[in-house]
């Protein structure tokens, strides 16, 4: 296991030279002898250290930590930000950003009970906090990131039936419901991350002095753990967001035809013929007759005892043209109205699916590469990886709890409003 942790702590390739039959799926981290590690990712120089000899840190290893810091501390402020925004804005009380709010509780444990650990782990090169903190650390860790995951297959699950449903699901959408939902997600989590736990007491790995660390050497253990921590959801999320695509596309496109038609037929049926009959009660369309009014333009002076029979004829057209537009403007907004509802409700859930589309992008790239590199460091036996590298992997991964909240604020207009007004602090005035 690397310093880092994560699901991260479920697999990790060898610091070791690896066993003939399978490479062991967790790196062993012990002191490193630097004089037979080549340089990585981390590191900035070429000079041999020592954590052994000095308590003073190398510059880069100093760099390192401070940035690794920062991570964690912005990560636990937006996911706060998340979070309280959520609670007390009433606008966002609602079951699907309930879920959202349950995945930011869990991208802020990341930031406030797995980073820090990893940072020390990391800078000291050997675990030093004893093996209860060890065990709590591990389980937060493998749970909090098999969450994460969970949860953003379930937000899958919840958005697809939002646009394919939306009559049905939207009673039986609940917050009831979406605590249900949330409490599945974590008893799943939990129940993943137990069997590597339990293996580590099986296996001795838990009398490690200065380690904290799960070792196994079996393929069904790796294929169990990557499948059910992250294949199997990563593969149901993109299924669902396929779906969620073509069906906001089908849904558009029907209310596009469906507006276009009513509105030809409205303008059409409020058409005027080219004569009408002088002091005819009704016309195509079911509109009114036109009262006898005056023309803007009518003349204050006094009027004639009699008109002449084509003044009336060109009196009335003009009266009933007036008429004709107050009438079709009166129906425009009516028409507006009636299709305000579904056009709002449509430019929501395209919005969320956008969303979740950059939700889910950020998430393959931040821990694809994670899981790629633990099934081939397992899968075969003469592949290995540097420490470095595996610390960059970790924390691609952790990275992911940090972007979620992010996206929301950039790409979400209601979040980003919410976020505004508590930075502001316009809640408190």
């Amino acid at each position: 296991m690397d310093s880092s942790g994560g699901e991260c702590n479920i697999l990790r390739s060898p610091a070791a030279p690896a066993p003939p039959s399978l490479a062991p799926s967790l790196r062993l981290r012990a002191r490193m002898d630097f004089s037979n590690t080549t340089e990585g990712l981390f590191s900035t120089s070429t000079s041999v250290y020592d954590p052994l000899e000095t308590n003073k840190a190398p510059p880069s290893k100093t760099l390192l930590t401070l940035t690794l810091s920062v991570l964690a501390i912005l990560t636990t402020f937006f996911n706060c930000l998340v979070i309280t925004a959520i609670a007390v804005t009433r606008k966002l009380h609602h079951p699907a950003n309930y879920l959202i709010c349950s995945l930011a509780v869990t991208d802020l444990l990341v930031a406030v009970l797995v980073m820090p650990f990893s940072i020390i782990y990391i800078q000291k090169e050997r675990w030093v906090m004893g093996h209860v903190v060890c065990t709590i650390w591990l389980s937060v860790d493998i749970t909090c990131c098999t969450c994460s995951i969970l949860h953003l297959a379930t937000i899958a699950i919840d958005r697809y039936r939002a646009i394919t449903d939306a009559v049905e699901y939207s009673r039986k959408r609940t917050g009831a419901r979406a605590g249900v939902m949330i409490a599945v997600v974590w008893l799943l989590s939990i129940l993943i991350s137990l069997p590597p736990l339990l293996w580590r007491y099986y296996s001795g790995d838990a009398d490690l002095e200065d380690q904290c660390i799960i070792i196994h050497h079996h393929l069904g253990f790796t294929l169990y753990a990557t499948l059910g921590a992250f294949y199997i959801p990563l593969l149901l999320i993109l299924i669902l967001y396929y779906k969620i695509y073509r069906a906001a596309q089908t849904l558009y496109m029907r209310r596009e035809a469906s507006r276009a038609s009513r509105h030809s037929c409205m303008t059409n049926g409020s058409m005027i013929p080219s004569t009408y009959p002088a002091g005819d009660g009704n016309v195509d369309g079911g509109l009114p007759s036109p009262e006898p009014i005056s023309p803007p333009e009518k003349s204050t002076s006094e009027p004639s005892t009699e008109e002449p029979p084509r003044e009336r004829v060109r009196v009335s057209v003009r009266a009933f043209q007036y008429k004709s537009r107050r009438h079709e403007s009166q129906s425009e907004s009516r028409r507006s109205q009636f299709y305000q509802g579904p056009r709002i409700s449509g430019s929501r859930e395209r919005r969320a699916a956008s969303t979740l589309g950059l939700i889910i992008g950020a998430f393959v790239i931040c821990w694809l590469p994670f899981f790629v590199k633990e099934v081939i460091v397992n899968t075969c036996s003469s592949c290995n990886t540097s420490m470095e590298m595996a610390d960059f992997l970790t924390w691609l991964g952790y990275l992911n709890s940090l972007i979620n909240p992010l996206i929301y604020t950039i790409f979400n207009e209601d979040f980003k409003k919410a976020f505004q007004r508590l930075v502001r602090c316009s809640h408190y005035l």
